[in-house]
């Protein structure tokens, strides 16, 4: 009888028990589910005004003008600038409201990493700001430099103009991914090594190679200098009209036809020049 006794007093000592734990949790639970439901009706309302904001502020044109770089190839991914602010900007209310549910459950460690991951998000975004700037840089630098060599009838354009487009996007991620936390000491001692090389390389074979057209530019000037389009000349056994001066030529156009002279026996021979 008295073991029957026992047993009645535990189970009801249990039941009690777990009707005080239930009576304390369910507060709380009902308490954090508020919580999320409040914090998916902010949302909502604030990525719509966002959305709103930044159409008026019309940072869809800056779309336009990364997609026009054509980073990515000609395939079919965009870039999207408004979906990735709104991202961003949703996911880390997300994780604001599930850090403020968790501390209502008296869940500390789920709390403390959502909360280093909310931490660690303005880092990230400000990598990928970093690395976006560093792609419209190096498009910039590219095609300037495209122009220019097109200016000045300069070969290996499209080499150059490639070359110190990656150079600037390989040095601003790995910026980036410093901003991020990411230790890049190893890829920036093997980065700066073959880049190193590689630029000796090229700036001797560069300097080597086009000594002649150098050149050639230097005589343009001095004939420009001294002709112009229109002077009557004669050159050895040519006697004609200049017609155009280009950086590496002269076109002479005379009674026989139109002759297109190298600039270096432009500035060589004797020229006469007829009034």
């Amino acid at each position: 009888m008295e073991t029957l006794n026992n047993w009645k007093d535990l189970t009801i000592n249990s039941f009690s028990s777990m009707g005080k734990e239930i009576a304390t949790v369910f507060p709380k639970i009902i308490g954090a589910i508020t919580i999320l439901i409040v914090g998916w009706l902010v949302i909502k309302i604030v990525l719509f005004l966002l959305g709103k904001i930044l159409k008026l502020t019309k940072v869809s044109a800056l779309n336009e003008r990364i997609n026009d770089m054509d980073i990515f190839g000609k395939g079919d991914f965009k870039i999207d600038i408004v979906k990735i602010i709104l991202g961003f900007v949703k996911w880390g209310l997300v994780l604001v409201f599930l850090i403020v549910a968790a501390d209502i459950l008296n869940w500390g460690v789920i709390s403390n990493e959502i909360g280093a991951l909310l931490r660690y998000l303005p880092r990230f975004f400000s990598a990928l700001v970093l690395l976006m700037i560093g792609f419209y840089i190096g498009n910039l630098v590219k095609n300037t430099v495209k122009r220019l060599f097109d200016s000045l009838e300069l070969g290996g354009s499209n080499l150059v103009s490639n070359l110190l487009f990656y150079i600037i996007v390989i040095f601003m991620s790995i910026t980036a991914l410093n901003q991020a936390g990411v230790d890049t000491t190893i890829i920036t001692n093997n980065i700066t090594m073959i880049l190193g090389s590689f630029l000796l390389a090229f700036g001797l074979g560069l300097g080597l190679g086009s000594k002649d057209v150098i050149a050639d530019i230097l005589r343009s000037y001095y004939t420009r200098k001294t002709y112009a389009v229109g002077d009557k000349i004669t050159i050895g056994d040519d006697s004609g009209t200049i017609e155009a001066i280009e950086n590496n030529s002269l076109t002479l156009v005379t009674k026989a036809g139109k002759f297109v002279i190298p600039i270096k026996d432009v500035v060589a021979q004797k020229v006469e020049i007829r009034s």
